[in-house]
């Protein structure tokens, strides 16, 4: 969904559900986060490769932070490899994917970055470049799109 300039932003919380059709995650949490620039993908496996002569990378994320039971293996076309600096200020070359995504009736696609995120509290992270003009953020509310 685009918004028009005479219209106010949908608002989202810090925290709210996430569906990845293109990489068929149809339910993921993800913390909304105005301090990170990029989104954050879990990823526990990742493995890059070539497909009609283009970079591709296969991945297997966990989309239940209190299970890994539940493994997803996914594949996308690389868009870019670039260094991030973690919250911990620790760098990492990571891979760069573009997605579609869904929260509550809005779909855009954004950049994700992979990442191995076991011992963080959310499996994704959407970050500030993704949600710029396109949303407002109620830091104190959670869920303002439903449950998945």
């Amino acid at each position: 969904m685009k918004v028009k300039a005479d219209e106010p932003l949908p608002i989202i919380g810090w925290r709210e559900w996430i569906i990845l059709p293109d990489l068929n995650i149809y339910k993921i949490k993800a913390k909304v986060d105005t301090g990170a620039r990029t989104s954050a993908l879990h990823a526990f496996w990742v493995e890059g490769y070539r497909k009609n002569h283009q970079p591709w990378v296969r991945f297997a994320i966990h989309p239940d932070q209190h299970s890994a039971d539940i493994v997803l293996e996914c594949d996308a076309p690389v868009k870019d490899r670039r260094m991030v600096t973690d919250s911990g200020g620790h760098k990492q070359r990571r891979y760069v994917i573009e997605t579609s995504l869904h929260l509550g009736t809005s779909s855009f696609v954004a950049e994700l970055t992979l990442t191995k995120r076991d011992t963080m509290k959310f499996r994704m992270l959407l970050g500030r470049t993704a949600i710029k003009g396109r949303f407002l953020v109620d830091a104190c509310a959670s869920y303002l799109h439903g449950r998945l």
